[in-house]
């Protein structure tokens, strides 16, 4: 093992894919010239030459269609956003032909296709860079979403992506780029739709992805402070989701928290909440309790930010209020 960034993980899962398979190649904003607007992209302009690592205009919807047909066609694309955000500009050949043409064509076509880049706020953006669609994109049939907390996962789960033969969209967080993990020397992946269970307990069971995993962690930690073990759960993947693990632990520990960077209409934990209730209701000793970030636009203030995402004190109010419950 060696401590690496997330930026380095993701670096190395597409280069090694792009020298195991001749077919794959990396397009978007300034990935090539400049290494990449977050550096994720770093040296592979120089191993791979021009015709493998491709800057785009500034047109996502095109270059996105472009992926999409050089996928149909036998190759295997991966496109980056400069943030998800971006991505609306292409959401109709995301969802309307990378999802659906395998369907369409009654499975002559295949799309192997990973739409990557950074998802969700990122400090003074502003409303519309500060979004984080996962959601949106996981209510699509056809497409696989996976969403890594760590370096070790970044890797893995984007190596996964780059073999799959349907479109996956790997979204990660500008905040994490920096972000430092123990990473295997040898080559391994991770199955997409497996959550892990960063910690065991019995009290509560906690569910997060991406970086606001970092805050239901933190969360975690105070806890144990006044003696509540709480199972802590990374999804990993929000379509599809892992829902056996996550029932198995509210069977064991008869409470759940949803920790989310979504707002709260119609989102990861809306669905969560649905399955449990469906498939463990008679465990639940406590009503569900989501956190997501406030139901209005992101704002550019940074008290305003803090006030708009979840925080370590209003998971650890969340958890408390499941646990001691009158």
């Amino acid at each position: 093992m060696r401590t690496i960034q997330f930026r380095e993980a993701v670096a190395e899962a597409m280069s090694e894919e792009m020298r195991r398979d001749e077919n794959i190649f990396l397009m978007g904003e300034e990935v090539a010239e400049y290494n990449g607007a977050y550096k994720a992209s770093k040296g592979m302009l120089d191993e791979f030459g021009a015709k493998r690592v491709i800057d785009t205009p500034i047109a996502e919807l095109g270059f996105a269609g472009i992926g999409v047909g050089a996928a149909m066609g036998g190759l295997r694309p991966i496109v980056e956003f400069m943030t998800w955000n971006f991505s609306m500009v292409a959401i109709d050949q995301i969802i309307n032909n990378a999802a659906k043409i395998h369907q369409m064509s009654g499975g002559q076509l295949t799309v192997p296709i990973t739409f990557r880049g950074p998802t969700g706020s990122a400090g003074q953006l502003g409303a519309t860079h500060s979004q984080a669609f996962e959601s949106w994109y996981a209510n699509c049939p056809g497409l696989k979403v996976v969403v890594p907390a760590n370096p070790y996962d970044a890797k893995g789960l984007l190596k996964s992506a780059i073999r799959d033969n349907d479109p996956v969209l790997v979204m990660e967080s500008e905040q994490m780029y920096g972000d430092k993990g123990e990473v295997p020397e040898e080559e391994y992946t991770l199955p997409i739709g497996v959550a892990d269970i960063k910690r065991s307990g019995s009290d509560v069971t906690v569910i997060s992805f991406g970086k606001i995993l970092k805050v239901a962690q933190a969360a975690a930690d105070e806890m144990a402070k006044d003696g509540v073990e709480v199972e802590l759960i990374d999804l990993r993947s929000v379509r599809p989701i892992d829902y056996d693990t996550i029932i198995e632990s509210v069977k064991k520990t008869n409470r759940l928290v949803i920790v989310e960077e979504a707002w709260p209409l119609g989102n990861i934990s809306t669905e969560i909440s649905y399955m449990v209730q469906k498939r463990a209701f008679d465990f639940l000793d406590a009503p569900i309790v989501r956190i997501n970030t406030a139901d209005t636009p992101a704002a550019y203030s940074p008290t305003l930010m803090e006030a708009f995402l979840p925080n370590t004190e209003k998971v650890v109010k969340a958890i408390r209020g499941v646990m001691y419950m009158d």
